[in-house]
């Protein structure tokens, strides 16, 4: 039987917490921060918990998590 590959692209993306969910972080943050508001820029920070509706598909995609 052939290992099973992990998704590379979803791999730098995702990390899987302690109770097995996935977190990401937001985009847009980088860069052409001086139009975007101090209150936008700060809720970009915060690291976000995927929904159970992608969990099968990122599960798919990630098997070794």
């Amino acid at each position: 039987m052939p290992k099973i590959k992990t998704n590379r692209a979803a791999a730098k993306r995702f990390k899987k917490t302690g109770t097995g969910k996935f977190v990401f972080s937001k985009s847009h943050a980088s860069h052409i921060l001086t139009k975007k508001t101090t209150k936008r820029k700060r809720g970009l920070r915060q690291s976000q918990i995927i929904d159970k509706t992608n969990m099968k598909a990122l599960k798919l995609l990630l098997p070794n998590g």
